[in-house]
């Protein structure tokens, strides 16, 4: 059986004002102080705003799948830590990704978040 490894956002945390901040920095964005402890961050959250990509980004760097481009979905994820992650998002219907609770599959080459997730007012990971 293959080894089944779940996904994990490793963020830091300043520990003079407690900016959680993603990814990992050596400096607070907030004091500016080099006192920042790496945390792992939930993997559960709610998508703060979204846009749809209707047509393909430019290659390189991007590479169109052998079936063609389909339209995808961007956005902010709000995570209990307090901070916004940048990332894709998965989904059945656009419709569906107002507030939608979601949840992290992935994080190469960048954050992925699918929707359809329960349970995200804690910091569940």
């Amino acid at each position: 059986m293959g080894d089944k490894r779940t996904a994990v956002l490793d963020g830091s945390k300043c520990t003079v004002c407690g900016t959680v901040a993603f990814p990992v920095n050596e400096m607070c964005s907030r004091c500016a102080s080099r006192t920042t402890t790496a945390v792992e961050l939930s993997t559960h959250g709610v998508v703060w705003a979204y846009t749809i990509q209707r047509f393909p980004p430019k290659s390189p760097p991007y590479i169109p799948p052998v079936e063609g481009f389909s339209p995808f979905a961007v956005g902010y994820v709000e995570l209990p830590e307090g901070i916004k992650i940048q990332a894709i998002l998965d989904c059945d219907d656009f419709a569906e990704l107002d507030r939608a609770p979601v949840s992290l599959v992935s994080i190469s080459p960048v954050p992925r978040f699918a929707v359809g997730t329960t349970g995200v007012s804690g910091a569940g990971r």
